[in-house]
Order: structure tokens, then sequence, then C-alpha cells
């Protein structure tokens, strides 16, 4: 088993130092150890993406992340994007605050919540909603646009919500929707998306 110690790595560190792991080794299993949950959460989630079972064991205060391969080297490689036409081109809407624009901060809520709640009207096209610093807390409980972030994922759209942002307003426990994300899924994101539209 390849055991990789992340404890003390700050997002995206223990999903990069695992990627490259099983690009370089190709381990059919796979330990990570980390320190806090959004790590735990990311490298979990990006095992299963390479087509690991994943475990989860508690070490003390720290995280064992265990991922089993059936085969070496059977990582699930992303695919690469499709050319869009019109109709089904996959835009990415990055939310980097809980408001809109400066000034009246009630103004600027009020906006961000219209503006959360009219993105249906992208249809299809609303391909990946990413929460980032301010902007996670549009996630978590209390946040007057829950049903429709939920709606959005419902109908197929994901939404991915920063880890490190959640653990820097200590909201990780808060999170109501979306999957807990980090750098590297973002950065990976928008090399997938035909067009991204930042705030």
């Amino acid at each position: 088993m390849k055991e990789i110690d992340a404890r003390g790595l700050s997002c995206p560190a223990p999903v990069l130092h695992t990627k490259a792991t099983l690009e370089q080794e190709h381990p059919d299993t796979i330990k990570v150890l980390v320190d806090n949950a959004a790590s735990q959460q990311n490298v979990e989630r990006f095992l299963r993406s390479q087509g690991f079972e994943v475990r989860l064991e508690k070490e003390g205060h720290d995280f064992a992340v265990i991922g089993k391969c059936g085969s070496p080297g059977a990582a699930v490689e992303p695919k690469a994007a499709p050319v869009a036409t019109g109709a089904n081109q996959k835009i990415m809407v990055m939310c980097a605050t809980d408001r809109i624009g400066f000034g009246d901060e009630t103004l600027g809520q009020k906006l961000m919540v219209n503006f959360i709640r009219t993105l249906k009207e992208m249809g299809p096209e609303l391909w990946r909603l990413v929460l980032v610093n301010n902007g996670v807390k549009l996630a978590v409980a209390g946040s007057p646009v829950l049903a429709e972030l939920k709606a959005y994922e419902a109908t197929g759209t994901s939404v991915l919500v920063c880890g490190t942002c959640l653990e820097h307003f200590n909201l990780l426990a808060q999170k109501q929707v979306g999957q807990t994300t980090n750098m590297l899924d973002i950065v990976t994101a928008m090399q997938l998306a035909d067009k991204v539209v930042n705030l």
C-alpha cells in the first residue's frame, strides 16, 4: 500500500500529491493521511473519480483516506471537452462573493439573490456553479438561495463549494448544498468549460 502523509498541507496540495502519485507510481492501493475534513472530502472524491473504491478511517484527530483499485494503473482519465455548438455549450459561473457590486451591502446581497434565482434562464447551458471566498456563504444554512442551488443540482448543474474557504470561515459543518471542492477541481472545470463567467 502506498502511503502519503498530507497532514499540515493546505488545499489543494493533498489532492495534487495524490494525483502525482497515481500518475507516477500507479498503485493499486493508496492511503492518504489528512488533518482536516475539507482535505478528506476532496481526496476521497478525487480517488472515486479515478476509479478507486474508497473507505475512510479516523486516526485520532486525523483522517486516513484509503483507496483500492481493481488493477494497477486503472485510473480514469478526464475526457476532453466536446466541441460546443450554440445549443450545448457549457457555461461555468464562478461567484467569489455573496453580493454584487460595491456600495450598499443590502442592495448588493439582494442583487446576488436575484442573480442566482435568474440563472435558471440559462437552461441546460448552466453547467457548473462554483462558489469561492465569500461566495461559499450562499451554500450554508440560512442562505436565501439554498432552495435554488438545490434545484440546480437536481437538474444536473454541478455546484462546487471551496473547501479552503469553508474552513476559513468555519462553515464546513454548515454547508447544505454542493460538493466540497478544491482549486484543482476549479481549474479543471475552467479548462473544460466553453465559457466562464466571474462575479
